[in-house]
């Protein structure tokens, strides 16, 4: 089996580290710095008990996305897909997928964020597309390694229900490496669920420059992460989404607490200059609450504050 990843940033890093222990065929789809990187110095992955791993160059099979058009030898070869780029970038990720994969293949995104599973379905159909919602927690130095603070999930499904039976073999795989999967059998759930998360902790640790932990240490930021997540889950079950028995807090303090040391996505983004994912984040809240006539102003206050974080080097 041939499985690409594409976007090896942090979150790919880990998932890239993981598989490279089985016996799958790993094509890493990337660009510029990222690229150059694992070509050169291959994957230096730190785990979660303080080894360092370094996956050889020679495990797989390179393609920087912004060398050309993909090689016959990459193009229609792969039978799955993981897409773990930017929001911002899913238009070409997609792309890229319905590029590499074969014509049975399918994608899972475990991306950040809402929409990004309707733009891959537009390109590759709808049948094709699972969505996924991870928990481990990573991030990446300047020097291109990945630290993987903490041991999470890996929770997806079908966008399509009655496609679930196609995961076996991806649901084998994420196992076999470790990575702890779960298949899911109610995606919007789980897609909101991850929203949630990411809403209380990307731009308040974003905005304070601190790691996740601090949000356990510091009241006030603890505060308005809760008020995010409980704006957000007003706006699922007003959208029709089944959040179950979930106790927020709870919820939150479970995640948290298993990733402390690490520096969010959003956090990594502000501190590297580059444009964040907050319009798919807290944007995408106060959007769907608009609709839904729903007041979200701790997501608009956030969002408001992220996008100006993002503009502040354009002033004096």
């Amino acid at each position: 089996m041939r499985v690409a990843i594409i976007g090896v940033g942090s979150i790919g890093g880990v998932i890239l580290g993981a598989m490279a222990d089985t016996d799958v065929d790993l094509v890493c789809i990337s660009r510029g710095p990222t690229a150059t990187s694992l070509s050169d110095m291959g994957l230096v992955l730190h785990t979660p008990e303080g080894s360092i791993e370094v996956v050889p160059s020679e495990r797989y099979l390179l393609v920087d996305s912004q060398a050309g058009p993909l090689s016959e030898q990459i193009r229609g070869t792969c039978d799955i897909a993981i897409i773990c780029g930017k929001t911002l970038d899913t238009p070409a990720l997609a792309e890229l997928a319905s590029e590499v994969l074969s014509e049975d293949g399918y994608a899972l995104t475990i991306q950040n964020g809402l929409g990004n599973a309707e733009i891959l379905a537009n390109r590759i159909g709808r049948g094709r597309v699972f969505v996924g919602s991870l928990t481990h927690a990573a991030w990446r130095s300047n020097e291109g390694e990945v630290y993987w603070v903490g041991r999470g999930s890996i929770q997806f499904g079908a966008l399509n229900i009655q496609e679930n039976f196609r995961a076996e073999p991806l649901l084998k795989i994420l196992n076999e490496a470790d990575l702890n999967a779960i298949l899911s059998d109610d995606i919007q759930q789980t897609i909101w669920k991850k929203l949630l998360i990411n809403v209380a902790i990307n731009p308040v640790c974003a905005i304070a420059g601190v790691r996740n932990g601090a949000l356990l240490e510091v009241n006030s930021l603890w505060q308005q992460a809760i008020q995010a997540m409980r704006e957000a889950a007003i706006v699922a079950r007003a959208s029709g989404v089944d959040l179950g028995d979930i106790k927020l807090e709870n919820f939150l303090r479970d995640v948290v607490s298993i990733s402390p040391e690490n520096r969010c996505s959003m956090l990594q983004d502000i501190m590297a200059g580059r444009p964040t994912e907050i319009d798919a984040l807290c944007g995408a809240v106060v959007l769907r609450g608009e609709a839904e006539g729903i007041p979200t102003p701790c997501n608009a206050i956030l969002h408001g504050l992220v996008k100006g974080i993002e503009k502040s080097s354009k002033f004096d």
